[in-house]
């Protein structure tokens, strides 16, 4: 059975990195979009897939990492009280920008019989088109949600318009996407 999943990449953080400031503004948008995407593959019986760095603590696994989210104040937490996993989600750590580049993501996609990725989070400029172009190399039909991703600036603007001009993947307005 062919179905779609949703990636969420990188909503779990702790804004410590240079522009972060600039940043939340848009995480926190993206984030009310993703929220209705997970509502959405939950209720149709498709897998959730969280896809997030490690802040470089290579001991911390990705339910710490929720709970240290959820504990801080600002930003961090309220995009981690929308996005909390739920029971059935799946998720990875990644170590880099693709959520394809040494991670498990290819076989997990396998085994749940994936064909339709559509890929969220931040940022739009990097780990989301790094995700994007390593999807469409894997023969996935990619799909990019506008509101469910974040960007700094114009690069959010201009990473859109690049992986639509490249065919990396379909840039999709949210209700667009529920409609199908």
């Amino acid at each position: 059975m062919k179905q779609p999943a949703l990636l969420i990449v990188d909503m779990f953080t702790l804004f410590d990195f240079p522009h972060a400031e600039q940043l939340k503004p848009s995480a926190v948008r993206a984030a009310r979009g993703i929220a209705r995407l997970c509502r959405h593959f939950r209720a149709h019986g498709h897998p959730v897939i969280h896809a997030n760095d490690n802040f470089a603590n290579w001991q911390m696994d990705f339910k710490e990492l929720v709970r240290v989210c959820l504990g801080t104040e600002g930003a961090s937490s309220v995009i981690a009280g929308m996005l909390q996993p739920e029971t059935g989600d799946y998720f990875i750590l990644k170590p880099k920008h693709s959520a394809f580049l040494a991670t498990p993501l290819v076989v997990l996609l396998a085994k749940l019989g994936v064909d339709e990725l559509v890929v969220t989070g931040m940022t739009a400029e990097s780990c989301v088109a790094a995700t994007c172009f390593d999807s469409n190399a894997r023969e996935y039909r990619t799909v990019v949600i506008r509101e469910a991703v974040a960007g700094i600036g114009s690069g959010k603007a201009t990473a859109l318009r690049l992986l639509e001009a490249s065919k990396a993947a379909k840039v999709l307005r949210l209700d667009s996407y529920l409609a199908r």
